[in-house]
């Protein structure tokens, strides 16, 4: 287990965020690899995409694994002219944690869930590291980062 792990796994026992850390041989960094070491379907998984605005303030959209984020609808949502994909060393810089294996909570940003993440019983997430998942429902999702659920998909 890395630090990365580690520090997810105490912010869950901490936080009492309802919620089951996976540990896995083989990388979780794809939406088809983490449907497969989980044994799960890929629109079980959420994705976490890290976007910044013109301040630096991190935003993380959550998505179902297959489907694509609309920027423009953020924009709207947010009231924000320009925003743009944050970088890998700008994702470890604001959420603490490794590009392809960011986790939807545990850090300061603002997190829009997509609504259909919500149709879901159970969903997995970024684990803290690439080969490392979190198993929850899309409730104790919401209930850990105090998200807004919206439709950010095209």
């Amino acid at each position: 287990m890395n630090s990365f792990e580690e520090k997810l796994i105490a912010y869950i026992s901490e936080n009492s965020v309802n919620a089951e850390h996976l540990v896995f041989m083989e990388s979780c960094h794809s939406v088809a690899e983490a449907a497969h070491a989980a044994n799960a379907a890929p629109q079980d998984i959420v994705k976490n995409i890290c976007i910044l605005d013109e301040q630096g303030q991190l935003i993380v959209a959550i998505l179902k694994g297959e489907d694509k984020m609309d920027l423009s609808k953020i924009k709207n949502l947010l009231g924000v002219k320009k925003l743009r994909t944050a970088t890998a060393d700008e994702i470890l810089q604001h959420s603490g944690y490794i590009c392809g294996g960011v986790p939807s909570f545990g850090y300061e940003a603002i997190f829009l869930i997509d609504t259909k993440v919500m149709e879901n019983t159970i969903v997995y997430s970024g684990g803290g590291s690439q080969n490392s998942l979190v198993r929850m429902s899309p409730k104790a999702l919401l209930d850990a980062n105090n998200g807004q659920v919206i439709d950010i998909r095209k």
